[in-house]
């Protein structure tokens, strides 16, 4: 059961944290327990964030991160997505050349899929694949420094808060995002060298990160249905969101792997483009933009985590068979 549950971590996660949620919306009497906790997990999804990143950073180690090129390619590549798709939603709001209905709700659902950092469990996953865990680890710490700045100057533009500047808007955002992204960074650091003992018992951990961040994806999971059942929106339109974020998964992975075929480094690539902190997605979406964009970051969490479990159970099959192979070739 134990040796199931390791390797089944991600979607063993996602069904717990949907079916908490129906429990609680489908049995009357629990109606009151679950309009109490819900605030209770809205409020815990930033800290477990912050703890998986915490423990990430924690075991980083400054002297061997250094800026690779398929890095730089993947945030360029990022950033261009960004700005095509920022762009045709303010292009569009002057001009009003697109008419479909809500069509700024699913061009923001697809943005919170690109514009969101590396998942800090990436560099367990990408390890666990044959990848480099100390690549992926430095990138993640870089993914989140900048879309803690990219973020803030965004959001603004594309939903103006009455009364308050871009500038005010910004520093606010900034503020929130420091705290959960950049915080993390820092007090790694202090730990790693300054608190010997917190810090070998992370390195005896290794999958610890990976297992905070499943905790936080059964929250989204839970958090993702709620506000799917409580939208209002029509199915088509949730409909159109979940078939946009599974193209927008698809695209993300392909043109990772095409950019690590390029560089020598398929796994990490792959990984750094596709693999999305949706956690810190829908907070910020359900935060900064409306809750029904913070469907698109839930969608995405099915795609995802059905890719990777993918990719792990194939890597693990390849893995198994090669073992069979040197002992047929040792005996």
């Amino acid at each position: 059961m134990l040796r199931f549950l390791k390797n089944w971590t991600l979607p063993v996660a996602i069904i717990v944290g949907t079916m908490s949620y129906l429990v609680f919306a489908l049995v009357p009497e629990l109606d009151a327990v679950g309009d109490a906790l819900c605030p209770v997990f809205e409020t815990l999804l930033p800290f477990t964030i912050f703890f998986t990143l915490f423990v990430t950073f924690s075991k980083v180690d400054f002297r061997l991160m250094k800026l690779r090129r398929w890095q730089l390619y993947i945030l360029l590549t990022q950033l261009l997505m960004v700005v095509v798709l920022v762009g045709v939603i303010l292009f569009n709001e002057t001009l009003s050349i697109i008419h479909y209905p809500l069509y700024k709700l699913l061009l923001e659902a697809v943005l919170i899929c690109v514009i969101a950092p590396c998942a800090s469990a990436s560099p367990v996953v990408t390890a666990k694949l044959g990848g480099d865990l100390t690549q992926m680890t430095s990138f993640v710490l870089l993914s989140s420094v900048v879309m803690a700045v990219l973020i803030p100057a965004v959001f603004p533009l594309l939903e103006p808060h009455e009364g308050a500047t871009f500038l005010t808007a910004f520093f606010a955002i900034l503020q929130r995002l420091s705290l959960v992204l950049q915080l993390p960074l820092v007090l790694g650091a202090i730990v790693r060298l300054w608190v010997k003992p917190l810090y070998e018992w992370f390195k005896r951990t290794p999958d610890l990160g990976f297992y905070c961040w499943s905790v936080s994806l059964a929250i989204t999971a839970g958090l993702t249905i709620r506000n799917i059942n409580t939208s209002h929106d029509a199915s088509h339109i949730l409909g159109d969101i979940a078939l946009l974020t599974l193209i927008t998964s698809i695209v993300q992975f392909g043109i990772g792997r095409l950019i690590g075929r390029a560089v020598g480094e398929k796994v990490c690539t792959g990984q750094a483009m596709f693999q999305k902190n949706t956690g810190l997605a829908i907070w910020i979406a359900y935060t900064y933009l409306t809750p029904a964009a913070s469907i698109g970051a839930g969608c995405y969490v099915l795609w995802q985590n059905i890719i990777n479990s993918y990719e792990l159970w194939q890597h693990r099959r390849a893995t198994k068979g090669q073992g069979v192979e040197e002992k047929e070739t040792k005996s």
